[in-house]
Parts: structure tokens; sequence; C-alpha cells
């Protein structure tokens, strides 16, 4: 199966409000996809609607080949699920979860294997109440693989981890992939996005406004290449008085805009020859999340603009 996921016009309307606003997207069989937006953008109605836990008011919508709403039986024993800050029974293990959702889905996995897959395998025998957050999201994967699933939504599963841990579930991501099964990740976290997903979309309002490769997008949204000289004023003054570049000063650095690399090193030669102060440089582009703040604000405000200036959709 080339897609493991098809959405097309998926709009799910609570009186006269439109949640998702004929949403479409695709994603290969495979690959890691990213679903991107602020809080209350319609995130987490459309993934539910993916896993069959809440029906769609129009829309067509293909998982595994299965509709999820009237499908969900032999759908939900081909995915895994990690809901955002995992919660479970307070005095169960983790080898005693494993073993109670083994037999919920009748399967037989490997209890060490999958605790030792998530870096948990010293915790096996101790109570679900006594680990730390990131051991408990750390278990929720594992719980979310013990079906052997072929796609895995994670919503928010590295959300309050420290650098370890979420280091961790990264190469988890990317071991899922690795073996050809699909992950469809809703993360806060626009480098991890960057950083582990093929695929993004960027949704907003309900309505999808960015969609591509973090390459892909940060190319036709992003800004131009910056050379960014550790310097003051004096040097953003030569610049500007040799060259047509844009030039701004942010804090003990100097950004300026360039058109072509060869700008970088002409620029370097003739402020080197000027013998003013400068103490280092580096070139700079424009990540995920600059492009994001650009479409929709930071994650807690309720601003809307697509590249063209207005609500838009995008495949």
């Amino acid at each position: 199966m080339a897609e493991a996921i098809a959405v097309e016009g998926l709009v799910k309307n609570y009186g006269s409000l439109a949640a998702v606003d004929g949403v479409s997207f695709h994603v290969p069989t495979g690959s890691v996809f990213a679903f991107l937006g602020p809080n209350g953008a319609g995130k987490t109605t459309t993934t539910e609607i993916l896993e069959g836990l809440r029906a769609r008011s129009s829309g067509s919508v293909q998982v595994l080949g299965f509709d999820p709403w009237s499908e969900g039986r032999p759908l939900h024993r081909l995915i895994g699920v990690i809901p955002q800050d995992f919660r479970f029974f307070e005095k169960i293990t983790p080898r005693e979860a494993i073993g109670y959702y083994a037999a919920l889905f009748g399967t037989r996995p490997e209890p060490d294997r999958l605790l030792g897959r998530v870096k948990l395998e010293d915790k096996a025998h101790s109570r679900f109440d006594t680990l730390s957050g990131g051991q408990k999201q750390k278990l929720g994967l594992a719980l979310s693989l013990v079906n052997d699933p072929r796609i895995c939504f994670l919503d928010e599963p590295t959300t309050g981890l420290d650098p370890t841990a979420r280091r961790a579930i990264w190469d988890v991501v990317r071991g899922l992939r690795q073996e050809g099964r699909t992950v469809f990740l809703t993360t806060h976290y626009l480098e991890e996005a960057e950083m582990l997903a093929d695929r993004v979309a960027i949704i907003n309002h309900g309505k999808i406004v960015a969609a591509g490769s973090p390459a892909e997008i940060i190319d036709r949204l992003g800004g131009a290449a910056r050379l960014r000289i550790v310097a003051g004023r004096e040097v953003a003054d030569f610049v500007r008085s040799r060259f047509s570049n844009e030039v701004a000063v942010e804090g003990d650095h100097v950004d300026i805009v360039l058109h072509d690399h060869e700008e970088a090193l002409a620029i370097l030669s003739a402020v080197q020859a000027s013998r003013l102060p400068w103490t280092g440089f580096t070139t700079v582009r424009d990540t995920l999340e600059d492009v994001f703040v650009r479409l929709v604000g930071r994650m807690d405000e309720g601003v809307l603009k697509s590249a063209n200036g207005t609500p838009g959709n995008a495949a």
C-alpha cells in the first residue's frame, strides 16, 4: 500500500463551528508525518477521526484502506496509540501492563524486548505511580507497540521530557520508520518535527496552511539565508556603505541577507580588510519554527495567515 492514510475534504462541524474545515493530506507508508498547529487548531479532532474515535461530518478518510468510523474494529488491531500525558493503573508495573495489553489484543509480545526498546527495562517491576513523567511516556510508547502496529499515532510523546528521555523517544521513532511502519506525530516541538518528519502539515482554524517536507516548506515560505557576524553597529554601517544587501543589528550580531553564497565571501573579506572589530561568523536560515510563527503565530496564539495572506488549504 503506497499510502497509509488518505484524507480528502475532511469536515467536522460542532453546530455552526467547523473545527475541521475541508482538510486534505496523504501519508505515505513507512514515513513519519508530523501534524502541527497551535492549540485549538483542529489537530486533536482530526487525529481522533483517523483513529476511529470520532465521527466526521463529511469528506473521505482511509487509514490502511479502512474507514476508521465504520470499520474501526479491524483497524484498531493494526494501529498503536499513545495519548498525550499517558495515564494508567497506579499499582501496575510496566511488565504487567504489557501482559494486560497483550491479553486485550490476543498477542504474545516479549515484555523485556519492548521495555528495552524504550529504555525502560530497569523499571520493569516498578509501580506505575512511582515512575517519572518521562518513564510513564516511555511505557505508553511500549504499550502502543504491543499489537505490532502498522501505524503508530503519537500525540505529544516527548512533552515535558528531559533531553535524554526525548532522544530515547526519537530513536524509537526512527526505528519504527526503518521497520517500514508509519508514524503519525503531533508535537509542539518544531525542531523535533523538522528533525524526524518526512512530511509535515500545519493546521490552524481547521485549515491546512502549509504542507510538504520540512525542507520544502522552509524553501517555499522561509526567508533568505543570512550571514551572521558577531560584531557591533560599526560593522553594520560599513556593510551598508559597501553592499546593497539588507542589514539588521540584533543584539551582539549583525545579520546580512544573502542572495547567493559568493556574497558571503565578498562581505567577509571586506569586513576583515576594514579592521573593524568582529569575533566570529556563521550562516543561518529560517527553521520550521520560524516559518510556523510567520504563518500562524506562537502555539498559544490564534493568528492565522497563509502564504498569500488569506486562509488556505494545501494537499
